[in-house]
């Protein structure tokens, strides 16, 4: 069996990787790095979990140990699709990296602009970064890529999910042709190929796994929802949650909005759940994962931000609240449980509105989950027509998240409610009108004496000959109160 001592890597690199608790090197390790350290460039397909941070953060090391960097131009980059993602990179590159004087920066959305800044002036070996934070600091001239010697795509096919791939393009196209690149990609579509086929020099293709394959240690169950009321989702969830002995899991949904509403139901009914997604604060998101790993939170409520490339070896359940759109994404979702050898579980709450999306997760997976029965009370729901609820509000609005789950009854639509408007007081009538216009009575403004050349003070006067200017709208007779209007009994 292969160790990390087969592999060329340094003494002070196998010491700290001996620290972390690990020997041996996972397939996509012990294939991409002996590559990578001759100065190659990788192609590397492996699905998530199989340790591709290591394959291509260890050679990077080695690579960079000798030389030094310069103000504001970085040697290294790794580009990452997500902040979370970025930020597990450098925390990687930190601990392998710890016998090396060697210096990294991490540029991500949501956090101070001022400090990245800062450490790019100082100069920096390595930065991990999200494209778009990376591209907003080149453009203000505080970063330079003409120094760029190896450059990392981690998750690339999540980069164009996202779309990021215009972003990826011209960051390739700002640094030297002579750099290595090191891709990594779970799946290989053709805009994945063809980006692979425009910016890399003859890479070596490293494949692992058959793409979008399934760990053999997930045990995979569907449990029927026989409603299409989102609400039924939400009881079977719990219903579900209960049966269950769970140390910790992570519950998906496809819409950011779902995730505030299901995190805010669970946590309302008594179980220990927080939300994370895209439009949440950094600071939070940050705060709300590190909690997850150290088994404070039991419950992580994600969207598809935390799918993939996060590690968290140790997570037991899975629960796909949607069928996700794209099937790959199951895959990934799925991928969180069953790491390291472990064993996991994942369930998918399938309602009538999921099937078109669940059968293309069967035709890629090519595998049916086991069918799961439950005794699941829905009689809290009411099937007739909710009229009465609210319309579903905008992700970023105030108050998402309102949970609909408790019993209630819409308000009896009472006399004062639909009684029409009692009559407006008539105070004056214009003179030139056919039917009285009722108008109700308004609060007087303080007049102003008007500001106007004479022969305007003239004009204005024959004009409003025919207007009383005691109306409540003061010397001016909108126009259409002066039409006859008729009156129904």
């Amino acid at each position: 069996m292969t160790k990390f001592t087969d592999l060329g890597l340094s003494e002070q690199v196998l010491r700290a990787v001996a620290e972390t608790g690990y020997d041996t090197p996972t397939a996509i390790q012990e294939q991409a790095i002996p590559v990578a350290l001759t100065g190659l460039d990788v192609l590397g397909i492996a699905q998530t979990g199989t340790g591709k941070t290591a394959a291509f953060t260890l050679p990077m090391i080695e690579r960079l140990a000798a030389g030094r960097s310069k103000a504001r131009m970085p040697r290294s980059i790794v580009l990452a699709p997500t902040r979370e993602l970025a930020d597990q990179v450098a925390e990687a590159f930190e601990k392998y990296a710890k016998y090396h004087k060697l210096s990294w920066a991490l540029l991500i959305g949501g956090v101070s602009m001022a400090d990245q800044v800062t450490k790019l002036d100082k100069g920096v070996d390595v930065l991990i970064a999200t494209p778009g934070r990376l591209l907003d600091l080149f453009e203000r001239s505080k970063v330079m890529l003409n120094g760029v010697q190896i450059m990392v795509v981690d998750e690339a096919d999540r980069m164009l999910d996202m779309g990021f791939i215009p972003d990826i393009e011209r960051i390739f196209k700002l640094t030297p042709p002579t750099r290595q690149t090191l891709f990594f990609s779970a799946t290989m579509p053709p805009e994945i190929t063809r980006l692979t086929e425009a910016f890399l020099k003859n890479p070596v293709r490293i494949e692992v796994a058959r793409p979008a394959s399934t760990n053999e240690n997930i045990t995979q169950y569907v449990l029927r929802v026989p409603y299409k009321d989102v609400r039924a989702k939400r009881i079977a969830l719990r219903a579900l949650l209960k049966t269950l002995d769970i140390k910790n899991g992570i519950v998906f949904c496809n819409r950011k909005t779902d995730v505030d509403i299901v995190a805010k139901s669970l946590s309302v009914h008594g179980f220990n759940a927080a939300p994370i997604h895209g439009d949440l604060d950094q600071a939070l998101r940050t705060r709300t994962l590190e909690s997850f790993r150290k088994g404070e939170l039991t419950l992580l409520v994600a969207s598809d931000v935390a799918a993939r490339g996060l590690d968290i070896p140790a997570v037991g359940h899975v629960f796909n609240f949607d069928a996700p759109i794209h099937a790959d994404d199951y895959v990934h979702r799925i991928g969180r449980t069953g790491r390291a050898g472990r064993s996991g579980e994942a369930y998918l709450l399938l309602s009538p509105q999921d099937e078109k999306n669940y059968d293309k997760v069967v035709k890629l997976i090519k595998k049916d989950p086991a069918v799961l029965e439950l005794d699941i009370d829905y009689s809290q729901l009411n099937d007739a027509p909710r009229t009465s609820e609210r319309a579903p509000r905008r992700e970023s609005g105030k108050g998402r998240g309102r949970d609909r789950d408790r019993d209630h009854k819409p308000k009896e639509a009472t006399a004062e409610r639909i009684a029409p408007p009692e009559p407006l007081i008539a105070e004056k009538s214009t003179k030139s009108a056919e039917v009285a216009i009722e108008v109700a009575s308004v609060p007087q403004a303080p007049k102003r004496e008007p500001r106007r050349p004479a022969a305007k003070e003239k004009r204005a006067e024959n004009s409003n000959a025919n207007v009383d200017v005691g109306a409540p709208f003061g010397e001016h007779m909108p126009a259409f109160m002066m039409r006859p209007v008729k009156i129904k009994a």
